[in-house]
């Protein structure tokens, strides 16, 4: 299907993966795993002929068709749920234009026996025939079936996608990319915006998928669930097991183990063969043998272990003046866009100190309650903030918020007061950034 042979790329003078070789298969449910920032979008992107690699090649199957699912995507607006899906068919729907072109002029000529109207009698059916192999006759139901797994409901179909969330509008693009006839999946986190219905009747779907798929996810459940290979990118490297997640780790966790020990024994015998030739230099009687030992060390293929990214994320929130005892109290609130009523009557008292989290199906108003909290949208009801309460908001969407022409620095300086702005550099470290990243 694709053979990938000696591909690297580098970004910023420091490579993400060096001469990384493998193969994709049918069947291939493969979870592409790493820290983040360790190149697996990356690698999609070049997969998916989307970007270019510095070298290396790729050799894919004559036809391979490739479907991608992005963790950005962009939306024609002014189109519903059915209409953006259908996008999914571009060929079916073509014929179908092409089909009521002829039907219009069959039905208004009647020069019957004529080579024209002939030649039209025989376009028809060619194009139906097309039209038929392509699975024009199904494609309406097969995408209502598909929607519905993954969470519309019938009410959605013919409402305008401006008027669902970002992560309802993900699944609209999974939608197109199941629907496909794709021979090979990319699927950069496909579970975040899923509740767990969806990503249950997912799994199902992908592991009769006849295809090859490679799934970016932190969600290792679905990734145990879903796949039987995993391929890990660490510090430049790639380690492929024909084994899902859990399985791979522990398989990996015995190689280091077996590492280690066969390091260990060599250095041993290393040290033991030095120590020969040092005793065999003091006799010139065994300066041969000593110098035998010596070509015998050097011809040693030494025994690498391999490296971990140990890296990790070191976050703190610090309050800089104490609350109150209540940080939040909510009375009544409701939010409606137009007939659909999204909260109604919710109250909620949260003090200080305690961790909350809002759960429920997607659509249910998690997203909406904490824009209400932030003061983002308007409500019902009463919302009132306690004494001294400073409110930091994270966004599904929040990377619209930020700047392409500014630099990482700019952008956490602009974000600073005055206290902390020195610190600017020392908390990009927290998440990683490093030298000239910033």
């Amino acid at each position: 299907m694709l053979n990938i042979h000696n591909l690297s790329i580098s970004f910023q003078g420091e490579y993400l993966f060096e001469e990384i070789t493998f193969k994709l298969g049918q069947g291939d449910r493969i979870g592409l795993i790493g820290k983040n920032g360790a190149g697996k979008s990356t690698l999609l992107k070049i997969l998916s002929k989307e970007q270019e690699p510095d070298t290396g090649q790729m050799a894919a199957d004559k036809d391979l068709k490739i479907g991608f699912l992005k963790q950005d995507i962009d939306f024609e607006y002014g189109k519903t749920v059915l209409e953006e899906s259908y996008d999914a068919f571009k060929e079916i729907k073509a014929l179908e234009k092409k089909l009521e072109e002829i039907n219009i002029q069959l039905a208004e000529r009647t020069d019957y026996e004529s080579e024209a109207y002939h030649q039209l009698m025989v376009d028809l059916n060619d194009f139906q025939h097309q039209y038929e192999i392509l699975g024009g006759y199904n494609y309406q139901g097969e995408t209502e079936k598909i929607l519905q797994g993954l969470g519309f409901k019938r009410e959605d179909f013919d409402k305008l996608t401006d008027t669902f969330s970002g992560g309802w509008r993900m699944r609209i693009e999974l939608a197109k990319l199941l629907l496909q006839n794709n021979d090979l999946l990319l699927l950069d986190e496909p579970t975040n915006h899923l509740d767990i219905e969806s990503i249950i009747w997912l799994e199902s779907f992908l592991k009769t998928f006849s295809g090859a798929v490679v799934i970016v996810s932190h969600d290792k459940m679905f990734l145990d669930n879903v796949t039987n290979r995993t391929i890990e990118i660490s510090l430049g490297r790639i380690y492929d097991y024909n084994k899902p997640y859990t399985k791979f780790l522990e398989l990996r966790k015995e190689m280091k183990e077996q590492q280690i020990a066969a390091q260990k024994n060599q250095e041993k015998q290393i040290q033991q063969t030095e120590k020969l030739i040092e005793k065999f230099r003091a006799k010139a009687s065994k300066a041969t043998m000593a110098q035998s030992l010596i070509k015998k060390l050097e011809r040693i293929d030494r025994i690498e272990v391999d490296e971990d990214d140990n890296s990790v994320m070191t976050l703190k929130f610090p309050v800089s003046v104490t609350p109150g005892k209540v940080v939040i109290e909510a009375s009544n609130i409701s939010k409606s866009y137009g007939d659909l009523k999204v909260l109604q009557n919710i109250s909620l008292s949260i003090p200080r100190d305690s961790k909350t989290a809002f759960v429920g199906q997607n659509g249910q108003g998690k997203s909406t309650l904490a824009k209400i909290i932030v003061g983002e949208i308007s409500h019902q009801g009463e919302l009132k903030l306690g004494h001294n309460v400073q409110i930091g908001y994270f966004a599904q969407n929040q990377a619209e918020y930020l700047d392409g022409n500014k630099t990482v620095l700019d952008v956490m300086i602009d974000a600073a007061n005055e206290t902390n702005r020195s610190k600017a550099r020392d908390i990009l470290g927290a998440f990683l950034f490093r030298g000239d990243e910033v």
